[in-house]
């Protein structure tokens, strides 16, 4: 059995064979957790998990990058290629509580920072400070639900580590003993900063993006193995063989057994200890 724990069945790419997809996967033993990235999609994921009795779950949440009215693009070997434009969303508090309060969802996400995407031509400061604030707001959000959080962080790693530094200490109630209370998704760091993360009670997770770049296989064949989830990034990070196509989430195997490939072990074995992490983590 695999857990997908960053999906995103609910975004438009899949609206045409949502149900489809996600059946797929339930039938091969691949759960999923479909995460937002505002409210439209963060609604959508909450709507699909609730017409499944197991198996499909929701997050929510705002993403950086769509605090700014702004075009997207991405065209590069690691990420593939994709263009959307983002509406500027204002994060509402009361709003995000009430979608979070609901059964199916199982953690605040995707939030975060992301300064890759940040206009050159605006006042770039200003909205790094717009994006810290966002992310502290839906921080306490998540710890007044008592909930894990799902993060984002795209070259911003010193200012998202500060944050979440403070965080703990002011809010050490929130810290839970037997479980980490939030996963960097789609881990860019090296092992260095791995560890950093992990002494603040988080873990990290990793894409399909492993199976074609050896930068992380050092990181993958050192840190202990409760220390990380597996997940698609689904529609994107679509990993060997399937590169150049949409990402799914039954592809999350993929990653699996490269990361089995790695540690010089077995499948099993780490399909097992990342669905137990997933579980624990996601309280499912």
């Amino acid at each position: 059995m695999f857990i997908d724990t960053h999906a995103h069945v609910n975004f438009r790419d899949f609206k045409d064979d949502a149900d489809e997809v996600i059946r797929r996967s339930l039938d091969n033993d691949t759960w999923m957790v479909l995460v937002g990235s505002e409210y439209k999609t963060s609604n959508r994921a909450l709507n699909h998990a609730n017409r499944y009795e197991r198996g499909v779950y929701a997050a929510v949440g705002l993403d950086p990058i769509h605090l700014e009215e702004q075009k997207v693009e991405e065209n590069d070997d690691d990420n593939g290629e994709y263009s959307f434009t983002t509406r500027a969303e204002e994060f509402n508090y009361d709003t995000y509580e009430k979608l979070a309060k609901f059964q199916k969802v199982v953690a605040i996400g995707e939030i975060g920072l992301d300064y890759y995407h940040l206009n050159p031509t605006k006042d770039v400061s200003a909205a790094k400070r717009k994006q810290q604030e966002v992310f502290l707001k839906q921080l306490l959000l998540a710890r007044h639900l008592d909930l894990p959080v799902i993060i984002h962080c795209r070259q911003a790693h010193d200012d998202l580590y500060a944050i979440l530094q403070d965080f703990r200490k002011v809010y050490s109630d929130f810290i839970p003993a037997d479980r980490p209370w939030g996963v960097l998704h789609c881990f860019s760091g090296d092992e260095d900063m791995a560890w950093k993360y992990f002494k603040l009670g988080l873990i990290v997770s990793f894409t399909g993006l492993i199976t074609f770049s050896k930068q992380w296989d050092d990181v993958l064949r050192k840190i202990p193995l409760d220390k990380f989830m597996i997940e698609t990034d689904s529609p994107y990070m679509t990993p060997e063989p399937y590169r150049g196509r949409r990402n799914e989430p039954i592809l999350v195997q993929y990653v699996a057994g490269r990361i089995a490939e790695i540690r010089n072990t077995t499948i099993e074995k780490i399909a097992d200890a990342t669905t137990d992490t997933a579980r624990r983590f996601f309280k499912i």
